[in-house]
């Protein structure tokens, strides 16, 4: 009998065994039983925790307005994982994309010379990992636009920032509370407020 089955635990949900010097970034294509959403940081699996009611409807929001705002040969699209390099694999809320950046239906991940936009809204079990860690990795593969977002009193407050290439680091440009209005990466213009209409923007409350 297996330790596993000893110990009254499903072997099917056990983890297996990292290898030396930890998992790559193919490898949340082939492990199984992964939970939803998990990420490859530094070669480590990230699990992350449940996402919030506000969570949820800020990124609805935000792929909402972003789909019906981009041009044409834009996309914005939620929850897909960006292939950083080998060992880094993180998954932003919001990303914005070229369209011809479709590999198909089957298709798990960009690559991060295709993201546009990436944006992560922070949850309590993520808060280094959205303020340092991502941003920092997002930079350094060239992301051209990042923006932060965090819940104030229930609403949005998006950070945004924008790459110096210079110094492969983000500079912030700008914190906006109820309103997002900007000209880069295209002219954007978003009524924070409406997270919490259903619909999301225009949507009735």
């Amino acid at each position: 009998m297996s330790a596993a089955r000893e110990h009254g635990l499903d072997e099917e949900y056990l983890w297996p065994r990292p290898p030396v010097g930890g998992w790559a970034a193919d490898d949340l294509d082939r492990l199984p039983n992964l939970p939803p959403h998990t990420e490859l940081i530094d070669g480590s699996l990230v699990l992350v925790g449940p996402r919030t009611r506000f969570h949820s409807r800020a990124i609805h929001l935000l792929v909402s307005a972003l789909t019906g705002q981009a041009p044409e040969h834009l996309e914005a699209i939620g929850e897909m994982t960006v292939k950083l390099d080998n060992r880094n694999r993180p998954e932003p809320d919001v990303l914005v994309v070229p369209v011809d950046a479709d590999t198909g239906s089957r298709q798990t991940w960009f690559k991060p010379e295709d993201v546009v936009l990436a944006v992560d809204v922070v949850s309590d079990d993520s808060v280094e990992r959205d303020r340092e860690v991502k941003p920092r990795k997002y930079a350094r593969a060239g992301i051209p636009h990042f923006w932060r977002v965090e819940e104030n009193d229930g609403l949005p407050v998006v950070f945004v920032y924008e790459l110096d290439p210079a110094t492969q680091s983000y500079g912030l440009t700008g914190i906006h509370h109820k309103q997002l209005k900007l000209d880069a990466p295209f002219p954007i213009d978003v009524d924070l407020t409406g997270v919490d209409r259903r619909g999301g923007p225009g949507g009735r409350g």
